[in-house]
């Protein structure tokens, strides 16, 4: 059993965070997930009843992300001020009904429209949940719970693929063509938990009434030491964030491998239907979960193992980003069990990846830096997810069909995982404030190993 790095009423205070807080939140990133990348599972049969081309469905697959990208950074600016318990359930609720109003995309206006309005929708709900962890995780168990958030994100893909397909295959009930019933049941299904998240949400340590009042103080204590010890090169406003080149740094590198994820995930159903030669149903959506699956395994025991190390960046290079790289290209060759096996490694070392990555990010900000960089990382990582269909599309119509698409796809990966390796060393170090010993909550914290990056 890993000894814990802080005090037993902070180690306490995190293990009933973890279990109040993480489930709701990972119910409600599996809902974000699902109605995000759904319109993977409808590319097919939304095409054949609205005649929508290649080209125009791709450009309404990326859209989404400029508007997500545009209000991003102010949806975050006002979680931090108003509490992500009304600003996340707002984010939710208002998603849901535009994700189900998608059941009237019948042409490519209407297409472009509602996966635009769906990007406004739901910006800052990511970035705004990594935020809310930073209030209630110490940096020493970060990557943990960044990581079992992202079981929501593999969990999505998990569930997404088989409700996905069974609502494809009701096609013609009720007068509704299958699609039609997977937004509309997929986008209520985020608006009742949004409901009820509303009701689970804390925004911090002092409100929670399941804490102690010692546990609510030792806690916060912690976290604001961690804020004291990162604010002298921290950007302190939205106008220093936005400037700061470390900041612009790690938005390129999201950038650039979120080419790579989506790339990836919004083809994924399309591709496996191609690998076994069937049409997307509720065998593909089966299928399509596997790779999902190992994820959700690998991730906890790489940001175990991270947090426990505390290593980040050589972690994300060398055996995550640059496996997800090679797992991508290889994809493209062999029978359908290999392209299944290594589209499973390559998923896994992606996922695994993202909360390592956030960790690395948010021991480098504090305060309303933290709020404005997170959100502009995934802001600007996230117009991956517009560049990646029309990219892939290009590639595969233009430069050798689907092989070559997967090449750029992987490519994408590398440069990324290179990136990373190549990192200034002035930029890996957390920089740490002198405290007065007397300021400091040395009741609440053990004494903790030298960071490592």
């Amino acid at each position: 059993m890993t000894t814990s790095p802080y005090s037993d009423l902070v180690s306490g205070a995190i293990r009933k965070a973890r279990w109040r807080l993480l489930p709701m939140l990972i119910v409600m990133y599996i809902m974000s997930i699902l109605d995000r990348v759904n319109v993977g599972f409808a590319k097919n049969a939304l095409q054949i009843d609205t005649g929508i081309s290649d080209s125009a469905f791709a450009l309404g697959a990326g859209i989404f992300f400029v508007s997500y990208a545009i209000f991003e950074v102010p949806s975050n600016v006002i979680l931090s001020r108003v509490g992500p318990r009304i600003w996340l359930c707002r984010i939710m609720v208002t998603w849901g009904l535009v994700a189900s109003a998608m059941m009237f995309a019948t042409s490519e206006m209407s297409f472009y429209v509602l996966r635009f309005l769906l990007g406004i929708a739901e910006a800052g709900f990511y970035p705004g949940v990594l935020l809310t962890l930073t209030y209630w995780f110490p940096a020493k168990v970060r990557a943990q719970a960044n990581g079992i958030l992202l079981f929501g994100f593999a969990g999505a893909l998990v569930i997404g693929g088989p409700i996905s397909g069974a609502l494809l295959d009701m096609h013609g009930i009720g007068g509704l063509k299958g699609w039609e019933w997977m937004f509309l049941i997929e986008g209520a299904m985020a608006v009742v938990v949004g409901i009820v998240a509303f009701f689970v949400i804390v925004d911090r340590p002092h409100a929670a009434p399941w804490l102690t009042r010692p546990q609510q103080d030792a806690l916060q204590a912690v976290l604001d030491q961690e804020a004291a010890e990162k604010s002298v090169d921290s950007p302190h406003t939205v106008m220093q964030t936005l400037r700061n080149p470390k900041v612009m740094f790690f938005a390129v590198n999201f950038f650039i491998v979120q080419i790579a994820a989506y790339g990836l995930i919004f083809y994924l159903p399309s591709q496996v239907a191609q690998i076994l030669g069937q049409k997307i149903g509720l065998m593909v959506g089966f299928v399509t979960s596997i790779p999902w699956v190992l994820a959700l395994f690998v991730v906890y025991f790489v940001t175990r193992w991270s947090d426990r190390h505390h290593e980040r960046r050589r972690v994300t290079v060398a055996t995550l980003y640059t496996i997800f790289g090679v797992c991508v290209c290889l994809s493209a060759h062999g029978s359908p069990i290999f392209a299944i096996a290594v589209l499973s490694i390559g998923a896994s070392t992606y996922l695994s990846g993202t909360p390592i990555f956030y960790a690395f990010l948010s021991e480098r900000l504090s305060g309303l830096g933290i709020a404005t960089g997170i959100a502009l990382v995934n802001s600007i990582g996230n117009l991956g997810g517009f560049v990646a269909p029309s990219l892939r599309t290009y590639v595969e119509q233009n430069h050798g069909g689907s092989a070559a698409g997967l090449y750029t796809l992987g490519s994408a990966a590398l440069l990324a995982a290179l990136m990373l390796a190549c990192m200034p060393k002035g930029w890996r170090k957390v920089a740490a404030a002198p405290v007065r010993a007397a300021a400091r909550p040395d009741a609440a914290l053990k004494t903790m190993a030298p960071r490592r990056t």
